[in-house]
């Protein structure tokens, strides 16, 4: 059984080996591209990363809002005012602070969320469109694998289609 699958891993290799050196041999061309690089030089990424900068600055100010409030509150409760109130309104301004510690603290989740889904929203089309002129480019000039840069540790030699990419999307 061990001979068996010894044997069939061998042949696999072979034949993976084989269509290897054909497709090479065949012209297929390989090339590269960094999105890293691409993505944010494209003008569409500049917008939704400004926008994206004002959306994090509305959630930021109504973070530091809800903790103005509740430094607000909780100076109250550690003034020397406090003997003036009775048991009760304590209880009452104690629950008060804790039930503003606990927004603040599902606020943060909640803004992390829509910060990351507006990202998302925003970023999504912006990769679609450097996606679709990735292939546009690779089907034009004949390219039958496009392998992302970042990814590639030790590769055969291959064209960077980043410049093509470039001219085709516009940016300079």
């Amino acid at each position: 059984m061990k001979k068996i699958v010894t044997i069939v891993a061998v042949v696999m290799g072979l034949v993976m080996a084989g269509n290897s050196v054909k497709a090479q041999a065949g012209g297929n061309k390989i090339g590269v591209i960094s999105l890293q690089e691409l993505i944010p030089n494209m003008i569409d990424y500049k917008k939704a990363d400004t926008a994206l900068g004002d959306f994090q600055n509305a959630l930021a100010q109504q973070y530091d809002d809800l903790r103005k409030e509740y430094g607000e509150k909780d100076s109250v409760l550690s003034s020397k005012d406090t003997a003036k109130l009775t048991r009760a309104q304590l209880e009452v301004k104690r629950r008060e602070l804790t039930e503003l510690a606990i927004r603040i603290q599902g606020f943060q989740q909640t803004a992390q969320q829509q910060y990351q889904q507006k990202q998302q929203e925003l970023i999504a089309p912006i990769q679609k469109k450097a996606m679709d002129a990735v292939q546009a480019v690779a089907k034009e000039n004949g390219y039958a694998w496009v392998l992302s840069k970042e990814a590639l540790l030790v590769s055969p030699p291959a064209e960077d289609l980043l410049p093509l990419v470039k001219k085709k999307l516009g940016v300079k």
